[in-house]
C-alpha cells in the first residue's frame, strides 16, 4: 500500500526570516513544496513534479525557534495527477500551543525520464476529512481551470494595461 501521508518537523532558524524578523513566507513555500513531493513520491512510486500550487493562505507567521510541523497528505487523484494537501503548523517549544499558520493544495504529476506522464494509483475517501478536503481540492482544480481562461483574453502578456477599455470589462461571474 503507498504512502497516503508525510510529516516533516524542524526548528525556525534565524536564516530562515525575513527582514520582519518572521520566516519568509518563500521559506514556507518551499518547505510545502518538498512535502509534498515526498507525499506525492511515496504514493506513486515514480518521480513528480510540480504542476500547480493553489490556494495558499497565510493565516500566522512562523517564529524563530518555534517546532514546525507540516503534513503533507494526498487528498484527490486523477490518472496521472496527484492532489497534495499541505498544512503547516508552530509550536512554542515552551508553551507547547500549537497554531496553524499556513496549508495550500498542490498538484504533481508522475513522470518517466523521458518526462511523459505515467499513471498513479487511485485514492478513495476514507473519513469524514478526507471527503471535505477531497471537495477543496476539486473545486478549487475547477476553480484555477476558470480562471486560466481568464488568460486567454490577455493582448499582451506582463502588461498592466490589458484590456482596450477597462472602464467597460466586467469580470466572469465564478460558482463556487
Amino acid at each position: 500500500m503507498p504512502n497516503r501521508s508525510v510529516d516533516f518537523q524542524f526548528l525556525a532558524e534565524p536564516t530562515d526570516v525575513n527582514f520582519g524578523g518572521k520566516v519568509h513566507g518563500g521559506m514556507l513555500m518551499k518547505w510545502m513544496d518538498q512535502a509534498g513531493y515526498a507525499c506525492a513520491v511515496g504514493w506513486s512510486g515514480q518521480y513528480c513534479v510540480t504542476v500547480s500550487v493553489g490556494a495558499i493562505r497565510f493565516r500566522n507567521p512562523v517564529l524563530v525557534g518555534q517546532l514546525v510541523h507540516l503534513k503533507a497528505q494526498v487528498v484527490h487523484t486523477g490518472s496521472t495527477s496527484i492532489h497534495v494537501f499541505v498544512s503547516v503548523e508552530a509550536v512554542d517549544p515552551k508553551t507547547r500551543l500549537p497554531h496553524e499558520t499556513n496549508h495550500c493544495i498542490i498538484t504533481f504529476v508522475a513522470v518517466d525520464d523521458d518526462g511523459e506522464l505515467l499513471p498513479v494509483p487511485g485514492w478513495e475517501p476514507q473519513s469524514a476529512d478526507d471527503y471535505l478536503l477531497e471537495e477543496y481540492a476539486v473545486r478549487m482544480k475547477k476553480f484555477a481551470g476558470e480562471a486560466e481562461q481568464l488568460l486567454a483574453n490577455r493582448q499582451q502578456p506582463f502588461v498592466m494595461d490589458v484590456f482596450d477599455h477597462v472602464d467597460n470589462y466586467q469580470p466572469p461571474q465564478f460558482k463556487l
